[in-house]
């Protein structure tokens, strides 16, 4: 299906634009605004901040032992990854699907 957007989506965007795209999905039932869409990033990064709010243990994280790497080289060590709910859309162009994030 087509994705698309409509002029209420351009609010606060001054045009002509380049800028990252943004968006705001449903994460365990959660509304949650500026999630950022890299489809070249190789992991789905949920920020530490974020993993909080969510009101989720800590203890529910799994393991992880490899350290992410960026551009500059530089290594963070995720605190463990976790799969979650993540809606998007509105009925009746809606889905959800389980995602699995790195919790930094």
């Amino acid at each position: 299906e087509v994705i698309s957007f409509s002029d209420a989506d351009y609010e606060g965007v001054r045009l002509p634009h380049d800028d990252p795209m943004a968006v705001t999905l449903l994460v365990e039932l959660f509304t949650t605004k500026r999630i950022l869409v890299d489809s070249g990033s190789s992991g789905d990064i949920l920020y530490k901040h974020a993993f909080d709010q969510l009101n989720i243990p800590v203890d529910h994280l799994r393991p992880v032992k490899t350290p992410l790497v960026g551009f500059a080289g530089d290594m963070v060590h995720p605190l463990g990854s976790i799969d979650l709910s993540v809606v998007a859309g509105t009925t009746p162009r809606q889905t959800q699907v389980q995602m699995t994030f790195l919790v930094i």
